[in-house]
């Protein structure tokens, strides 16, 4: 009895033992990632279409990268900083995922890299957040952006606009910072070409009644800068049509990103014509592109015309990603360091061109003003106008004339 009951003891230890051994075996040859989108609250349809970008982007690698199995740990935000931040604490501190991607908006960006720099063992990079702040201000040494800022999109835009015969406009636009950048970057061209904003309106996000500002419209502009996303734009659009309203739009890059155009409305049509500028055009002419589009249709039952900015830049951030540690062959030791290293030094090559990285971790690479068209199928899509093949995070100006101008805030800048 007692050889058996010692044979019965051996045999359950061993069998530990081995399968001890086979998850060890395995979590080596796995690397877990946290992706952390909005799914939750007014910008959910965004955050949706993040995750696409981001599936997609490891279908390309057939979810493997660095010789090892690369499996998502799925997190959701609202679009609030302490949101991002508390969903991104689960996945490093409860989740024990080896990487970060997220988060989507800018005030949550801001956030979760102040946060990052609590886990330096940990390597941030980002979903599409695109405030200035991120990256441009006291950036976090393991914290990286493959995505431009909103101000490095907008930036070509205000001059153009002002050539085109906009003089005078009002600004109405989300209370954080990725507006702001958005509003920084129309306003660095815009006014020194001339343009005067006599207003600008800042509203919350998941605003619903914007009968107030749509009221507070001067009659003597001849333009509103609309700088909303999600269901806060079409909110706008719709109130703004109901009001009789017909003042053009000129708008921010993710009032016109497929996430809106798709809106079905009477106010829709209205945006024919609309001058925009950001980080993609649905119906940007490459094969590089064309290819991007036509593999996320196939692969997304509920794909929109075209891949939203959102899904871009996670699939941007997360093919970074892939191809730092496919040059690493998987290896995140010493703290990631030889990964951070193939990450500093990436030269991606993306759907709409190269991007880079500046000595802030943050990227540099193409802008594109758009004009919103109606295609042959009667969708909405962004045609491109004109290129800025690289635009860097101070504008391509001056360090002493971006230094001057300032972060982009709700007062800065400013030509009333």
């Amino acid at each position: 009895m007692k050889i058996t009951k010692f044979r019965r003891v051996l045999t359950v230890v061993s069998t530990l033992t081995i399968a001890g051994f086979s998850f060890s075996a395995q979590a080596e040859d796995e690397i877990k990632v946290g992706l952390l989108a909005t799914l939750e609250g007014p910008f959910t349809v965004l955050g949706q279409d993040a995750i696409r970008g981001a599936e997609l982007a490891l279908m390309e690698w057939k979810g493997m990268a660095g010789g090892k199995k690369i499996v998502f740990v799925k997190g959701s935000s609202n679009a609030q900083p302490d949101s991002a931040v508390n969903a991104t604490r689960k996945l490093v501190e409860q989740d024990k995922v080896d990487l970060m991607i997220g988060p989507l908006s800018g005030s949550e960006g801001v956030a979760v890299k102040n946060y990052s720099r609590t886990q330096p063992q940990i390597t941030f990079i980002n979903g599409s957040s695109g405030g200035q702040e991120t990256t441009l201000v006291d950036p976090s040494p393991n914290f990286f952006r493959f995505n431009l800022d909103g101000a490095q999109v907008m930036a070509p835009l205000g001059s153009y606009a002002y050539d085109k015969g906009f003089k005078r406009t009002m600004i109405i636009a989300e209370d954080y910072s990725f507006p702001y950048s958005q509003v920084q970057g129309f306003m660095s061209g815009f006014c020194k070409a001339g343009g005067k904003v006599p207003k600008k309106a800042w509203v919350p996000v998941g605003n619903k009644d914007f009968s107030s500002v749509i009221a507070s419209i001067p009659e003597d502009v001849d333009s509103i800068l609309v700088v909303l996303a999600g269901a806060d734009a079409v909110n706008f659009m719709r109130q703004y049509e109901q009001a009789g309203g017909d003042k053009p739009f000129i708008a921010g890059s993710v009032m016109v990103d497929q996430t809106v155009l798709s809106y079905k409305g009477k106010r829709r049509d209205a945006l024919i014509g609309t001058l925009s500028s950001g980080w993609t055009a649905d119906k940007l002419d490459t094969p590089e592109w064309n290819k991007f589009v036509a593999e996320y249709r196939k692969s997304f039952d509920d794909a929109f015309p075209a891949p939203s900015f959102f899904a871009f830049a996670y699939y941007s951030n997360v093919k970074a990603m892939l191809e730092a540690l496919d040059q690493v062959n998987g290896d995140l030791s010493d703290g990631q360091a030889k990964f951070r290293n193939a990450l500093q030094n990436l030269q991606l090559q993306t759907p709409v061109g190269l991007i880079t990285l500046d000595e802030n971790r943050h990227a540099v690479g193409p802008a594109f003003i758009t004009e919103i068209i109606k295609n042959d199928e009667g969708d909405l899509v962004s045609e491109v106008v004109q290129t800025v093949p690289k635009i860097d995070q101070k504008l391509n100006l001056s360090a002493a004339e971006f230094d001057a101008m300032g972060i982009g805030s709700r007062e800065s800048p400013s030509c009333p």
